[in-house]
Parts: C-alpha cells; sequence; structure tokens
C-alpha cells in the first residue's frame, strides 16, 4: 500500500464525560472507557438518509401526518444527541465506499474501494463466470496481471437467487460468510491465482478487527454476503457474529417474521411485484429488513443472528443497514403504478416514502426499547448515519433516461479506449461503473487525453454539461495517481444534477455520484446524558470510525487510516 500525503480533515476533538459508572467487563483487559460509561455502540446506517430528512421526519412537515413528527424514535434521540448536519459520505458515495469509510475511516484512496462493482489492474478475473454475468477470466500463477472488472455484491454468492445466498446446509434465511463461493472472486496472480476474499480486498484494518483484537464482542449485518468486508483485514475472525441474508434474492413468505410496525410476512408481501429482487417493492422491503432488525434485537440479547445460540455478551460494536429508505426513495412500482421519492425539493415525502421512514423509525423504536428491557440503555451509544444519500430529492431534476446510450463509458468503449471487462460493447458482462457518476478505467493511461477530448466534445449528450470532469492534478489531488494505484479510475466524471446513466424506468433517483443530495447524509451520536447540540461544521462519515474508537476506550490511532490520512474523531459535547 502507498502511504499519500493527505491534508488532515480538521475537527474539535473533545472527550465526552458522564456521571455513569461502567459496570465490570474484560473488553479490552480492563481499557474500558470509565469516563463516559460507555460499553458498547450500535451502529445504524439508513441507506439514503440526508441530513435534511432527519429535520423534517424529527420536527415534523406541516402538510404531512397533521404536522406532527413521523419519526418519534429519532426525535427521542436527537433530545439527547449531537447532531452534524454538514455531513459527508465518501466520493464515490455508493455503498460499497460509503461503509467502507464508516467503518475504517479512510478514503478510496486509502482503502481501494471505488465501487462495489470496480476495475484493478493487478488482478484478474474470477475462474467462472459470476452470477451477473462478469467474466470468467484467464490467471496464469506469476504472470503478469490481465487487469479485470472486480465484483463485491450479490454476484459472487453460491446461488445469489436463494435468501441464504446458496450457502449449504444453512437455513432460508440465513446468509452468512459461507454463501459467498471462492471461484467467482477475482483472481490475485502474484499469490497463486488464488481468489481475492472481501476482507483482502479492503487495505486498511477497520473497527471491527481492532475492537476484536482489543478483546471485545463484535457483529454487523448487511445486505450481501460480500459485505464482510467490514472484518478487514483479518477476515471472520473479527466477526462473534455476521449476517447478510441477500437482498437481490428472490422474494419468498418468511414464515414466524413480523414487522417492528406488526405486519405478518409468512405470505409474500406483494405478490404482483417483480419478485426477483427484494428491492422491487415498497412492501417487500420491509420484510427483508425486518430479518436484520430481528437479528441486531438478538444481538441486544446476547445471542447469536437467528437466536439459535449464545455470544459471550451483547457486541461492544454492532449494527445494520436498512435499505427500506433507499428503496422508498427511488423505486417507481410498475406492477400497482406506486410511485416513491419526495415531492419537492424541501424533502417533502410521499405516502410510499412516508410509510419506510415509519418503518425505519418503528425499528429503531424497537431496539431502544429492547435496551432498556436488558439495562443497557444509559451505557450504549448509538450513532445513526448513512452509506450514502440519494440523487435528487427533487423529483423534476431527474433526466436519468433521456441519455440511456451516451454515457461517458459508452462514448470510450465504441472509440476503443476500455477494457472489454469494462466495455459496454461486451455482451455478456457486468457492465461499467456508472450510476450518477462515471467511473472510467481505460485500456491505457496513456489514452486519459484523447478520452477527456471525446467526453468535452460530446458534453450535451452525454449529461455533463454542467458536470466536472476530473483526470491528472484534479484527479490525483484526492486520489492516487492511475499510473501507480490499480485500482484509481484514470477519469472520474460527475455529471449535470438529476442525470443517471441508466434506462431504467423503475427508478426516478440514484447515488453514487458526488452532487449534495448523494453525500450530505444524516449523521447522530445519541446517549442518555448528552445536552443535544447542533454542528455545522463539515464532518465526513470516515470520522465515525475513530470515534467509537474513542467512545470505547481505545486508542483511534489504531486504526492505519487515522494514522495515514489524519481522519479526526468527531466534534463532540461533553455529557452532563
Amino acid at each position: 500500500m502507498k502511504i499519500r500525503k493527505t491534508i488532515a480533515l480538521l475537527s474539535f476533538a473533545a472527550c465526552v464525560m458522564s456521571t455513569a459508572i461502567a459496570q465490570e467487563n474484560d473488553f479490552h483487559q480492563g481499557h474500558i472507557n470509565q469516563r463516559n460509561g460507555i460499553r458498547r455502540v450500535l451502529l445504524i446506517s439508513v441507506d439514503g438518509m440526508h441530513a435534511v430528512d432527519l429535520l423534517n421526519c424529527a420536527n415534523g412537515i406541516s402538510t404531512l401526518n397533521s404536522g406532527k413528527p413521523y419519526c418519534p424514535a429519532l426525535a427521542a434521540l436527537a433530545n439527547t444527541g449531537v447532531n452534524y448536519v454538514a455531513a459527508s459520505t465518501s466520493k464515490p458515495s455508493d455503498s460499497f465506499p460509503g461503509l467502507t469509510a464508516i467503518v475504517t475511516g479512510g478514503s478510496p484512496a486509502l482503502t481501494g474501494i471505488y465501487y462495489d462493482v470496480a476495475y484493478s489492474r493487478n488482478l484478474d478475473g474470477p475462474k467462472v463466470q459470476t452470477g451477473n454475468g462478469n467474466g470468467p477470466g484467464p490467471c496464469t500463477p506469476g504472470a503478469a496481471p490481465t487487469g479485470f472488472t472486480t465484483e463485491y455484491e450479490e454476484g459472487i454468492d453460491i446461488d445469489k437467487t436463494k435468501l441464504n445466498g446458496g450457502a449449504h446446509g444453512a437455513s432460508l434465511t440465513d446468509g452468512t460468510i459461507a454463501s459467498i463461493d471462492p471461484n467467482k472472486l477475482p483472481q490475485d496472480p502474484a499469490n497463486g491465482c488464488n481468489g481475492v476474499l472481501p476482507w483482502q480486498f479492503v487495505r486498511t484494518n477497520s473497527i471491527f478487527t481492532v475492537i476484536h483484537q482489543a478483546g471485545g464482542v463484535t457483529a454487523w449485518s448487511d445486505k450481501h454476503p460480500a459485505y464482510s468486508s467490514v472484518s478487514a483485514p483479518i477476515g471472520p475472525a473479527a466477526l462473534d457474529d455476521f449476517y447478510a441474508p441477500e437482498i437481490n434474492s428472490n422474494v419468498v413468505g418468511l414464515p414466524g417474521v413480523t414487522t417492528p410496525t406488526g405486519i405478518s410476512c409468512a405470505a409474500v408481501l406483494d405478490p404482483g411485484s417483480d419478485l426477483t429482487a427484494w428491492t422491487n417493492s415498497f412492501q417487500n422491503i420491509q420484510c427483508y429488513d425486518t430479518l436484520k432488525v430481528d437479528a441486531v434485537l438478538n444481538w441486544i440479547d446476547g445471542k447469536t443472528h437467528l437466536g439459535a445460540g449464545s455470544l459471550k455478551e451483547t457486541p461492544n460494536i454492532f449494527g445494520m443497514n436498512f435499505q427500506a429508505l433507499s428503496v422508498g426513495q427511488k423505486l417507481i412500482e410498475a406492477s400497482n403504478g406506486t410511485t416513491g421519492g419526495y415531492l419537492d425539493a424541501a424533502g417533502t415525502p410521499s405516502p410510499a416514502l412516508l410509510g419506510e421512514f415509519q418503518f425505519v423509525d418503528a425499528s429503531i423504536g424497537a431496539w431502544v426499547s429492547e435496551l432498556k428491557k436488558q439495562g443497557l440503555y444509559d451505557s450504549t451509544l448509538i450513532i445513526i448515519t448513512a452509506k450514502h444519500g440519494q440523487s435528487p430529492i427533487d423529483p423534476s431534476r431527474y433526466v436519468g433516461q433521456t441519455i440511456n446510450g451516451t454515457s461517458p463509458v459508452t462514448l470510450l468503449s465504441n472509440a476503443g479506449f476500455i477494457p472489454f471487462s469494462e466495455s459496454t460493447n461486451n455482451p455478456t458482462g457486468i457492465g461499467p461503473t456508472e450510476d450518477d457518476v462515471s467511473l472510467v478505467w481505460l485500456k491505457s493511461s496513456s489514452d486519459t487525453l484523447a478520452s477527456v477530448g471525446i467526453l468535452e466534445a460530446n458534453a450535451g449528450p452525454t449529461g455533463i454539461a454542467l458536470g466536472q470532469i476530473f483526470y491528472g492534478p484534479s484527479l490525483t489531488l484526492n486520489y492516487d495517481d492511475p499510473t501507480v494505484d490499480p485500482r484509481t479510475p484514470d477519469i472520474i466524471v460527475t455529471p449535470n444534477v438529476g442525470v443517471t446513466y441508466s434506462g431504467s424506468t423503475a427508478k426516478q433517483a440514484e447515488h453514487g455520484g458526488f452532487a449534495h443530495d448523494d453525500t450530505n447524509v444524516v449523521l447522530l451520536l445519541s446517549k442518555p446524558g448528552f445536552s443535544p447540540a447542533t454542528v455545522k461544521a463539515a464532518v465526513g462519515t470516515a470520522q465515525v470510525a475513530p470515534t467509537i474508537l474513542q467512545a470505547l476506550g481505545i486508542d483511534p490511532q489504531a486504526l492505519d487510516a487515522v494514522r495515514v490520512e489524519g481522519t479526526s474523531v468527531l466534534p463532540a459535547v461533553q455529557l452532563k
């Protein structure tokens, strides 16, 4: 890993204090933070949730819900919370780099994580074709790599159509690390063409590894088995429990599962929707997320994710990501004509999106109730943030379908500048890394200027007339030189606000880009005893990682990102 010169993020690092007394605990040999009484952190990513969403749902909107708050649990947490209203995600703002930033403190330049589907010049394709059509690619041990598209999402599951990812002997819902097919991983010719596991792909350590090595108990739940990457760099040993039912699997009934809002999922709630993924329905996604909500409830009770076994104790770091809100923001459900998203630029949710907010809030409320029931609430720091936002909030700004077929990678593929595994001319490939951003890896970095010339000449059709093209110095200012780092794109294109490189008619927003609505997300730290405060200074979600370590009494310098990039602890207020 090449160490780069970076500009350290500036913040006010402050210790948090409390009169609460930590109970006896063997966590990291007695080094639990006695000053603030924090024994564990519940980390929640509400994917898609903007900073303005917390303002609206906690305070209410006059035209909605009779003006009452529609997130009472979040409103209660905000009453003892520090709210960072200028928090920014990673750039790119995709789920994979967004999550990686939160749990490592590192930027994509350091972690090497740019997207769940990206490209690496020093790796080869998988031994067999992935579930999404990536590869296969040739690999000769010890030979020069060909470079290939890298995939860390549902395509590397043994069977992506199954909720358990196809793991051998697994129950219906039990998606775990065992669901990963090693033959579908990128191959490393420098390591005997062995597959690169998700946690090996991340170039830094994470809070889960640091806390586990300090003697703490760790657990996490997410949407793909590939997101076991949170255990970087040592892998499963860093996680006492990991749960990842596959979100892009076929929708099935879930006997015994009831949402926090009281709806049974025993039968498929929305049978008329596209049942090839849980994200295709406003109702079905709530049943999917409830699986993970229940896992967190089990962890609070000191059990494993399905409740069948026991952990040493309630984890010291644990949590999950929600997908329901992201679906509510993006989806246009053709089967019943229901449209989600927002009604205006102020962030007023549509009825469908309102239902997703209420589901998420009820889930958080269930956790708070269980923490109180178990006598753990006063010693738990709750952090609510998001891997990414969603752009645009204003529905009139979305123009995605109008530019399908003229994306940056399409133009450069036709010019012969794009590797075949990334090319839009590849009939079986997974496709390029393009959402409301375009990450461009070229066959040769020497073609950068010629490629930029093509993009500039087609600024109108590609939807970048009001956007930006990053290459050369404007790219290497914040990322590594693509001629040195095999992961860095040669060009990053951020298009006009509202432009998405997709022909989909089922979406009205997307993420991954650098736009304000993509990156300005919720960030709330709450614990009994905190005085409510609003911090308007610019901060990053990457600062969550060192903040968690400090809260638990562990030196943030244990994180690679803190030492290399200078990622600082979030500004905080003292407890009463």
